[in-house]
């Protein structure tokens, strides 16, 4: 069943994260339906502009519309990730995205207010919720990439004023995640502080948390054992943080790279192991059953394992 943020925001304010999730195949959607199911959690799948553009915009919904056949016991939403104003309003007109996310955070905040503003106005009259985001990641993802130097944690006072005069039902804040894989260094983390003040102006409001991945040292080393190169400084966001995060607020957290990690592993693995091999369903179907089980581990760690029923119970009321 396929129901907005806004839906599952409501039930999860305050006591646990809903994971959101970027998919680009097949294989990605299986897994991720599977492992959430298998947590009994509730989701959100989102679809960026590079996966559109990758496996053609008919082709991704389709895949997400045969998912939703296969489970129909599932409940998600399904959200346009990182969105500019033209492809939030071609999402918004197909009549299939319950959530679009406007991403004007590089424009000035006059800017940023008026073009989320018109992104609301639209969405709401289809009945469609909207993420906004304020501040800057650093770091890089498909089309999104921003200079550490230039990036800049959210103002709490222009977050409450922003989420006022744009009308966005939910708001992505700068608080110290990176987009990508190389994160952190040292012992650099979330500013949980800043977060609390930007919970202190916008109560009971649900913030967002991008580039949230943890970049496991395991993967990592599995991956360059099987002939990669990813830097072993690459580091990202405590996924032992998220729990912290709930209680100020934090209701979505997107998480990307770990998934594209769990890829790259098993296919650089069984080819390694199984050179003679050309059959790409092999690898195909170990990913999804390993993507499961990523899912449902990340749902324990959001505290969104367990809820299915629960949140089913409070969309029927």
């Amino acid at each position: 069943m396929i129901v907005t943020t806004s839906d599952l925001f409501a039930v999860a304010y305050g006591r646990f994260a809903v994971g959101a999730y970027n998919i680009n195949n097949m294989e990605q959607a299986l897994g991720l339906f599977r492992g959430n199911l298998e947590s009994e959690a509730p989701f959100i799948v989102q679809i960026s502009r590079g996966s559109r553009k990758y496996a053609n915009v008919k082709m991704i919904e389709a895949i997400i519309r045969a998912a939703e056949e296969i489970h129909p016991e599932a409940v998600f939403a399904v959200h346009l990730d990182h969105g500019d104003e033209e492809t939030a309003y071609d999402c918004i007109e197909s009549g299939f995205y319950s959530s679009v996310m406007i991403d004007a955070s590089h424009h000035p905040f006059e800017e940023n207010v008026a073009i989320t503003k018109r992104v609301v106005e639209r969405a709401h009259a289809k009945g469609i919720s909207v993420e906004a985001e304020l501040g800057m990641l650093g770091g890089v993802e498909e089309d999104i990439q921003v200079d550490e130097k230039h990036a800049m944690l959210t103002d709490p006072d222009e977050a409450a004023e922003f989420v006022r005069l744009s009308g966005c039902d939910s708001l992505a804040v700068a608080i110290g995640t990176s987009h990508g894989a190389y994160k952190f260094s040292g012992r650099q983390g979330l500013h949980f502080g800043r977060l609390a003040e930007i919970q202190k102006r916008l109560p009971d409001f649900p913030l967002v948390m991008h580039g949230s991945s943890s970049v496991p040292q395991s993967e990592v080393k599995r991956i360059n054992a099987a002939g990669g190169e990813i830097p072993t400084s690459a580091r990202g966001v405590d996924e032992n943080e998220f729990a912290k995060a709930v209680p100020l607020g934090v209701t979505k957290v997107n998480i990307d790279t770990d998934g594209r990690l769990v890829w790259t592993r098993v296919h650089r693995e069984f080819f390694r192991d199984e050179p003679a091999k050309f059959d790409f369903r092999g690898p195909g179907k170990i990913f999804v059953a390993e993507y499961a089980s990523f899912i449902a581990h990340k749902n324990q760690k959001l505290g969104s394992a367990g809820r299915l029923e629960e949140v089913r119970a409070a969309l029927a009321k």
